[in-house]
């Protein structure tokens, strides 16, 4: 790891954009690898990504291209911030490119669907070579494209590689704690989605504010619940990448997981809305809860009304008549 050599960003969407811009912000030389022609074109020509983050000015220094090869070669630390169904994809093209040793850092947040593990450990399969992290935690692009606060975590297994890498890619205004536990980290981004699709689904079916705050945190005891299952520990999920995160994305539409909810509960059309990495999240984390013996219906509630098979109304009154019991 160096601050000298160039950083790379793999994914051109809109958060893979605002992390290559916040480097460059900071000085560093940034290589982003964009999939799409035409955003390469409008990254290089025009200093904007118009398809994911219309009206954002992009510092030149953020320079894009299609050869993922030329996007890693030399590169300090790779940011992988493709959707987190494609991560496994992603690493085996990425394994003979990358340089031994280089860091790769999974800004995605999900669980792998077909297998239910976390994206580390697919990572690590697929990577033997170079060490595995991952940044979560209450961010929106469109903030962070635009220069403005915000405070993340960066996880790795070695305390030591996670604060050399906090240390690495922060930024003036985008601040990194570290952490040891990768797997909280991982589960909290991952599963705060699906209650991001629930709180918005409440709302866009006028369930009204209370039955959202009711929703959410129980839905939190959940995530707590599901995610100690993969062996985090209940402090990480009390900071920035589990309640933090949970709070941001529970309570905006600029969160693309309560868009998609709130579009669900008012019965719109979700044909071409933004991608929800919740909707493959819900499916895979109700399987696990009721695999692992763990009490989550309202993970199961939300990955039911993905499926169709109730309505938001109705997964409501089923979880206002389960039996009465002591909060904690």
């Amino acid at each position: 790891m160096s601050e000298t050599r160039p950083v790379a960003v793999l994914g051109g969407g809109a958060w893979g954009t605002a992390l290559a811009q916040a480097q460059a912000m900071a000085g560093r030389e940034v290589r982003l690898w964009a999939r799409d022609a035409d955003t390469v074109e409008a990254i290089n020509q025009r200093h904007e990504n118009p398809r994911y983050l219309p009206g954002a000015r992009l510092n030149p220094a953020v320079r894009a291209t299609g050869d993922i090869s030329a996007a890693v070669a030399g590169a300090g630390v790779v940011l992988a911030v493709t959707p987190a169904q494609t991560v496994s994809g992603l690493c085996e093209v990425l394994a003979p490119q990358v340089a031994a040793d280089t860091p790769v850092v999974l800004c995605a947040k999900g669980i792998d669907a077909e297998s239910g593990r976390l994206l580390s450990d697919i990572a690590a399969e697929r990577l033997p070579r170079n060490p595995i992290a991952a940044l979560s935690g209450p961010s929106f692009a469109v903030d962070v494209v635009a220069g403005l606060p915000t405070a993340v975590t960066v996880a790795a297994a070695d305390v030591e590689a996670a604060a050399a890498l906090a240390a690495l890619i922060s930024t003036p205004t985008l601040r990194c704690y570290s952490s040891d536990d990768l797997a909280g980290v991982e589960a909290g981004g991952a599963l705060k989605n699906v209650l991001a699709i629930a709180a918005g689904a409440v709302i866009g079916a006028g369930l009204g504010a209370s039955a959202q705050a009711a929703l959410v945190t129980r839905g939190f005891v959940e995530l707590r619940r599901i995610a100690a299952s993969f062996g985090a520990r209940q402090e990480t999920l009390m900071g920035l990448s589990g309640f933090g995160d949970l709070f941001l994305t529970c309570g905006s539409g600029k969160s693309r997981n309560f868009a998609y909810g709130e579009a669900l509960g008012r019965g719109a059309a979700l044909e071409g809305m933004r991608l929800a990495e919740g909707v493959a999240t819900a499916a895979i984390a109700d399987r696990i809860a009721r695999e692992r013996g763990i009490d989550a219906p309202i993970t199961q509630n939300v990955a039911l009304i993905l499926d169709r098979a109730i309505t938001v109304r109705e997964a409501m009154m089923a979880l206002l008549s389960r039996p009465l019991k002591s909060e904690t």
